[in-house]
């Protein structure tokens, strides 16, 4: 969809999630549903819901599903600014530091758009536990974007 300026038009959080729930349903399935609670411009709020999959030796949310959070954020996000032409964009590179041990229960991912450029999109993701205020994980992601249709 594109407005009448000829820019993609922005979607709401939910025409966002209808993709994903349409092409990739599967980011719902193992450990953790993902929730996009918010969306605007460059920003996003994303729920994981906790699973007791998730939970690594130790007592603690796996990074790998912290990742998973932090990745789905970004991408909700470029959805959310580009819409179903972003469809096929990819993560190309996606660093994190884990901060804190995040007690079991549901992490909540805060991230934003640094740049939306034409091929590549960079962001930022700030992890927490759910209802408290220390940041656990932060991760920066860059996405290549597919090419525009002509």
């Amino acid at each position: 969809m594109v407005d009448t300026a000829g820019s993609p038009k922005r979607l709401s959080k939910d025409e966002v999630m209808a993709l994903v729930d349409e092409h990739f349903p599967q980011v719902h399935e193992g450990n953790g549903r993902v929730t996009l609670e918010s969306l605007a411009p460059m920003t996003a709020q994303v729920r994981m819901a906790y699973d007791p999959r998730s939970i690594r030796p130790g007592g603690t949310i796996s990074g790998p599903s912290m990742f998973k959070l932090a990745d789905f954020a970004v991408y909700a996000i470029i959805l959310g600014e580009l819409g179903a032409a972003a469809l096929q964009a990819v993560t190309t590179n996606m660093t994190m530091n884990f901060l804190s041990r995040p007690q079991p229960g549901d992490m909540i991912a805060h991230a934003r758009l640094i740049k939306l450029g034409k091929r590549l999109a960079v962001a930022e993701v700030e992890l927490y536990s759910d209802g408290r205020p220390d940041m656990v994980a932060h991760a920066t992601a860059t996405y290549a974007l597919p090419p525009a249709k002509s």
